[in-house]
């Protein structure tokens, strides 16, 4: 990435293109997952009222180039931190953790003492990153095939 990175809050106007890398992630980037396994998380990027419905309802945070999406994460409004995101080709260039400290300083400025997330096998490592643990391992079904994640949370300090 040559061009600088801007965090910022995303609005209903991004909400498609994170429909876009919502599904690229998960497509090219969760290596962990067999591809049927990917294919049955994301079969299609995701768009549309309902998708916007469903991010209207959290806060959004995301990383850009140059007006290009390259990741995001969303809290909702207990602390349940529903979806984080990077482009396969984004990763490991610290995005999760500028996302992340936006994420963790709103949810510590409006009160917050507990975040939590369920975590992919991808996720898991860049959530242990920033102080979650692990509380216990679960399987879910979609579309037939059983994925593997972590239900994980941080108390959050003073």
């Amino acid at each position: 990435m040559t061009q600088h990175v801007q965090i910022r809050r995303a609005s209903p106007a991004d909400f498609d293109a994170l429909g876009g890398v919502f599904h690229a992630a998960i497509r090219e980037g969760a290596a962990q997952y067999t591809e049927a396994d990917r294919a049955a998380w994301s079969p299609a990027p995701r768009a549309g009222e309902a998708r916007a419905a469903h991010l209207r309802a959290q806060s959004v945070w995301l990383a850009e180039t140059g007006g290009r999406p390259l990741g995001f994460l969303t809290l909702t409004g207990e602390g349940y931190v529903d979806l984080a995101y990077i482009l396969a080709e984004a990763q490991g260039q610290g995005l999760f953790r500028r996302l992340y400290d936006a994420l963790e300083g709103e949810a510590r400025r409006v009160g917050m003492v507990r975040l939590w997330t369920d975590a992919s096998l991808h996720a898991k490592g860049p959530f242990e990153a920033v102080g979650f643990t692990a509380a216990y391992a679960e399987t879910v079904e979609r579309s037939g095939e059983q994925l593997k994640r972590f239900r994980m949370e941080k108390t959050l300090h003073g």
